[in-house]
């Protein structure tokens, strides 16, 4: 099978890796686990070696055929022909409640799928994929680096996540141009940090890191509109009593310093 540079395949053949990465979910006898991006069967072999429930949903057709007839008859087995990024989650895993997810994610759409997933956190309680390793690192970025950004604070503020190891290019067939690691991410179903609006929350983020090189004033200046605020002089005027300093970048702020910024301008 020729990998689809569109559908961002690049499958893992490396049986070291594919062992590893399953076994970085820990028991999963009995449990019911979601599979995205089968492929070949590579991480999907492991699982229903380990006594998983897999839910396997694949998105190519090409591939469905040979899923099937490889997997099909395994206890315990379902496929779903399906774009990960439209799948209601919660409808599929029933009767199960929270389930955990693997997968080697496409490259080219994995801050999408990564965004659906935690905005299904009531069904999911952990994930372990592997992403391209600059995402990854964008995604554990603290403020001050160059790499934090909304995805560092979406991401932190929902998940407790690890960078577990790192994947060479040659463990793969076609090898990718960029560096890949995997990572955990144990999911909450309410935020990590107090804030008194999420969706308010993350507005003001994507508004004061839409140009990082502008500052916090500049950006809230370009997005009144989308924040509800008619003035630049109401927002400083509500920020005033917090103390922050709008001269700041974005990528200065701690999550709580962006969750007191975004509740006071609510």
């Amino acid at each position: 099978m020729i990998a689809k540079r569109r559908l961002g395949q690049n499958f893992l053949v490396d049986q070291n890796y594919q062992q590893r990465i399953v076994a970085a979910l820990g028991s999963v006898k009995g449990e019911t686990v979601i599979e995205i991006g089968p492929g070949h069967g590579a991480l999907t072999q492991w699982l229903i070696k380990a006594g998983a429930n897999v839910i396997a949903i694949e998105a190519d057709r090409d591939l469905i055929v040979e899923i099937e007839t490889t997997f099909g008859s395994s206890l315990g087995f379902r496929l779903i022909l399906a774009d990960a990024l439209e799948v209601d989650l919660s409808q599929l895993i029933q009767p199960a409640e929270r389930v955990r997810v693997i997968g080697n994610l496409p490259y080219n759409i994995s801050t999408p799928i990564v965004q659906h997933l935690i905005d299904s956190r009531d069904c999911i309680s952990e994930l372990v994929i592997m992403l391209q390793r600059e995402v990854v690192e964008r995604m554990t970025a603290k403020p001050g680096g160059k790499e934090y950004g909304y995805l560092s604070v979406m991401v932190q503020l929902y998940c407790e996540i690890d960078r577990l190891f790192d994947v060479p290019p040659g463990a793969f067939r076609p090898a990718p141009k960029v560096q890949s690691s995997l990572c955990r991410l144990r999911l909450s179903l309410e935020p990590r940090i107090r804030v008194k609006d999420e969706k308010q929350f993350l507005e003001v983020t994507q508004v004061i890191f839409s140009q990082k090189r502008k500052t916090i004033l500049n950006n809230l200046r370009a997005g009144l509109g989308r924040l509800g605020l008619s003035t630049i002089a109401d927002c400083q005027q509500r920020v005033a009593t917090t103390g922050l300093d709008l001269r700041r970048r974005a990528e200065t702020l701690t999550i709580d310093e962006i969750a007191l910024l975004a509740d006071c301008i609510r």
